[in-house]
């Protein structure tokens, strides 16, 4: 049993232990439950990015066999639906409160874009709830639509809110006596979350106890059920919210959607369980999307390289219904992260959202941080090239020292810990940067341009959501299953909690069941902001504890003897310097309910601050603008590692997602129409698993354990998306500067397509 605690505990890299049903065909994703009597609801969705609706007619669809009801925005309101609302405390420029359009859950009287809800039809096949959809008409006076940052900059009625920090006035005598002065336009793009499986919702409701069950695709058990209630005007108690596997999320699916609680209602008024899967192109349409951002940056140094002083001007569009994470991603959480690992105190910043005819945008992987990071670091490049100086000797001049850890940066945010020289020396040497000239003279004499980026950064991780309840019950029948309020979506999580477990009760990994996704059994936050593991890991090494410390007690008792008598080692509690002995699972078969059982709940004391140096070289064909990834090298700082395996896991997967971003992907509305011009896989392009067949490297730091939580854990599931994106385009802009492009290399923008690249060259 020593031998299997030794294999299967923390610090190991244990095979996930979600995988082999998943790997089999046995994992159960909420398409895969039918219930008797299951019917299907599909959406009629709005043609345009704006649009007044002068009527609807339902009758030709009531008419078509199989339909059992049709849903419009007016029914809802008349049962007493509510909108959803955004409902922050920031406020305009002017000083009044945030505006923001409240979005029915079906439209009513005006759609404000290209794939809103219009009406939704309930019958007997998908088929027959196709047909019927097509079959309503609705009559629509077109109006004018916006969808560029620039135009809603422009219209003050589209201004949702705006948040200022630092001092104006400071930041530009900062400005007036520096020896350098640097400044970027910066576009980052909007995404699409894009997961394996799109959104997908059943509900049913038992009418004899008053009950809606709703099955969905979701990272946050409790915060769904929550909404539901909300909107639906139901009592507390009334909905349960049931999540099995979920083909992750991204940020995607964290909060509610329209469509998930016009499901629930249809359950109900039809009474009758009610599906409905969102179709690949109604993700893409309807789903929230990320970034979506226009900055102007500038930046102040003196004559040694130190930055005195950082503006930024940051417009983010949020859609046409604005969702509080949306505004508060890009209005706060961005913003903390700035002056990311840099000593820099001198801020002046300005963030303004605003509405526009697209899809609202929300979280997706980084949240705020991507953006941010890649500002600061497009800067330290512009910066160094203009004072012929190596990038990575810029960073390490306006490093913060572990000397004055704890840091409280200029956003009021304080770091616990880091060694960020630490991670750049040792990101420097894997990557072989001394090495880096005769790699170039290699590339040349293949007729490609190399480039070199760097990126060196941290991240918040947590969503300030810092308490966490885990419920343990060892049984008689020699299991343990842990119940925890976060999610599992692919991230591998489960695993990590039974390695937890694994550390305190000593017992095979075989022994520990880990469930999640039953609001009934938990209230939390679940999972978003890679907080998971410091949270709730966190609580399940605390909750573990308490049940080896309550089972001392239930031992003595067994044995007789006093409990501070009693040790625990290996499933066994046994009486000090005796062989008398009893089993854990044998205590837990006397209870009277033939269990241990703990309910416990766990507060860390603040968010983590994961950070690394990550460094990416390319090669770039001018004749026809390619770049292919030659070397990705990464040291990251993740504090105390669980599951190495895992961790480099996300790491990687969520670099590729960086590198996404960076060269390919983007969600793209047409100007003039507002039709979305990227709303399926042919034009929206996805990063491949060849982008990075080679020169991987990651590596993990764990000499510098965050001192926030008990386990020593940072938060990971991000850090590898940040710091990507900055690494490649830095690379590809000194690949730029160094053929002669310095103008180009100063101005480049995402996505880093083949034309776009190639038409640098031929301009």
């Amino acid at each position: 049993m020593e031998m299997d605690v030794g294999r299967f505990g923390s610090g190991r890299a244990v095979r996930r232990v979600e995988d082999k049903a998943l790997l089999e065909g046995q994992g159960r994703f909420t398409e895969d439950f039918a219930p008797a009597g299951v019917s299907h609801l599909v959406f009629l969705r709005s043609p345009h990015a704006h649009a007044r609706i002068l009527s609807i007619d339902t009758a030709p669809a009531l008419e078509i066999p199989g339909v059992l009801a049709v849903l419009t925005g007016d029914d809802l309101a008349a049962a007493g639906v509510k909108p959803m609302t955004a409902g922050l405390p920031f406020k305009r420029s002017d000083g009044s409160p945030l505006q923001a359009q409240p979005q029915t859950l079906l439209a009513t009287g005006t759609v404000r874009f290209v794939g809103e809800p219009v009406a939704a039809v309930i019958a007997e096949t998908v088929a027959a709830a196709r047909d019927a959809a097509e079959a309503i008409w609705v009559d629509y006076e077109e109006l004018p639509s916006v969808t560029v940052i620039s135009q809603a900059a422009a219209d003050p009625a589209l201004v949702v809110a705006q948040t200022r920090y630092g001092d104006e006035a400071v930041a530009q005598a900062g400005f007036d006596k520096a020896a350098h002065v640097v400044a970027v336009d910066i576009a980052n793009q909007r995404l699409a979350p894009a997961p394996m499986e799109p959104r997908v919702v059943l509900a049913e409701d038992d009418a004899a106890t008053g009950r809606i069950t709703v099955r969905l695709s979701s990272q946050m058990p409790s915060t769904a059920r929550d909404q539901l209630v909300d909107l639906l005007g139901l009592e507390k108690g009334t909905v349960r919210v049931v999540i099995g596997d979920v083909g992750g999320g991204f940020g995607m699916k964290t909060n509610l959607y329209p469509e998930d609680a016009v499901v629930a209602f249809a359950a109900r008024r039809v009474q009758r369980p009610v599906k409905w899967a969102a179709t690949r192109i109604e993700d893409f349409l309807s789903a929230v999307h990320g970034r979506d951002v226009d900055s102007r940056a500038e930046m102040a140094l003196d004559a040694e390289g130190k930055v005195l002083a950082l503006r930024v001007r940051g417009f983010a569009n949020v859609g046409a219904y604005p969702r509080n994470s949306g505004i508060a991603i890009q209005l706060l959480i961005g913003p903390w992260v700035s002056t990311s690992i840099y000593d820099i105190q001198t801020i002046d910043f300005a963030f303004t959202a605003l509405m526009t005819n697209t899809a609202p945008t929300g979280a997706y992987r980084g949240a705020g941080r991507p953006e941010a990071i890649y500002i600061i670091e497009r800067l330290m490049d512009v910066a160094a090239r203009k004072m012929g100086l190596d990038p990575a000797e810029l960073r390490r001049r306006n490093m913060i020292a572990p000397a004055q850890m704890p840091y409280r940066n200029a956003m009021g945010q304080t770091y616990d810990s880091g060694a960020f020289e630490q991670m750049l020396d040792q990101g420097l040497k894997l990557a072989d940067w001394g090495g880096y000239e005769g790699r170039a003279a290699a590339s040349s004499a293949k007729g490609k341009l190399r480039g070199r980026g760097i990126a060196t950064f941290l991240e918040w991780t947590g969503g300030n959501a810092l308490e966490e309840r885990v419920t343990v019950a060892v049984k008689g029948d020699g299991g343990i299953e842990i119940y925890a309020t976060t999610q599992q979506m692919g991230q591998g999580i489960a695993t990590s909690y039974a390695q937890l477990a694994v550390d305190v009760f000593g017992v095979p990994i075989e022994k520990i069941s880990i469930v999640m996704g039953d609001s009934d059994r938990g209230t939390g936050f679940g999972s978003a902001g890679s907080r998971s593991l410091f949270t709730a890991g966190s609580a399940v090494s605390v909750a573990s504890g308490k049940a080896v410390d309550q089972g001392k007690e239930l031992a003595a008792d067994a044995l007789e003897v006093a409990s501070a008598d009693v040790e625990y080692q290996a499933g066994v509690f046994r009486v000090a310097g005796t062989d008398r002995e009893i089993g854990l699972f044998e205590v837990a078969a006397k209870q009277p309910e033939g269990r241990i059982f703990i309910d416990s709940t766990t507060k860390v004391d603040g968010p983590t601050w994961p950070n690394g140096c990550h460094i990416c070289e390319v090669e770039i064909d001018r004749e026809t603008g390619e770049i292919d990834v030659i070397s990705y090298v990464s040291v990251n700082d993740a504090g105390r590692v669980v599951n190495p395996m895992i961790v480099e896991g996300q790491i990687q997967g969520g670099a590729l997602q960086g590198l996404g971003q960076a060269m390919c992907e983007a969600v793209v509305y047409d100007p003039e129409s507002g039709q979305p011009l990227s709303a399926s896989f042919q034009d929206y392009c996805m990063p491949r698993a060849d982008v990075l067949v080679a020169g991987y490297v990651t590596a993990l730091d764990q000499s510098v354990p965050c001192k926030t939580n008990p386990l020593g854990v940072k938060g990971v599931g991000e850090l590898g998306t940040i710091g990507a994106t900055p690494a490649l385009v830095n690379a590809v802009a000194d690949a730029l500067a160094r053929a002669g492009r310095k103008t180009q290399a100063d101005t480049l923008q995402m996505p880093l397509t083949p034309p776009r690249v190639w038409s640098l060259f031929a301009a």
